[in-house]
């Protein structure tokens, strides 16, 4: 997908609008459209880039960064928000569904009705201490 084919990117281009809440020479946060509740918010980073892959560190934590600002103004804004959900799906099997890297922030009530289902069972100390090794190798493959 190229930029001019991106949603996000038109909306960084002011080309669609949106309900503007943060933005600097990095970064864009607005309001979601198809909201999970009330105060759904999206962070982008404003140069097109489908993965999380596709970031640089710098760009990345900016993009958490200003998750988090944007967290503590939800608990601070009156609207009604008793946690907080950072969310991010990072490609297909994670149900990304526009490829432009997006991070929501939404306020979170008792009975809101957002869940996530899984499978939550506890895994074998083994299978962890097998998992984690294979993670590590994965930090020192993607550092080379």
């Amino acid at each position: 997908m190229s930029a001019d084919d991106c949603v996000f990117c038109r909306v960084v281009a002011g080309a669609l609008e949106s309900s503007r809440v943060y933005e600097d020479e990095d970064v864009l946060a607005f309001m979601d459209i198809q909201p999970v509740t009330e105060g759904h918010l999206l962070v982008i980073p404003k140069r097109h880039a489908a993965y999380l892959a596709d970031l640089d560190e710098q760009l990345g934590t900016s993009l958490f960064r200003i998750g988090q600002r944007l967290a503590a103004a939800l608990r601070s804004s009156g609207l009604p928000c008793e946690g907080v959900n950072l969310f991010l799906a990072d490609g297909e099997a994670a149900f990304q569904e526009v490829f432009h890297v997006h991070l929501h922030v939404f306020p979170r009530t008792p009975g809101d009705g957002f869940r996530i289902a899984a499978d939550w069972r506890e895994r074998p100390r083994a299978e962890l201490d097998q998992a984690a090794e294979r993670v590590r190798s994965g930090l020192k493959a993607s550092r080379a």
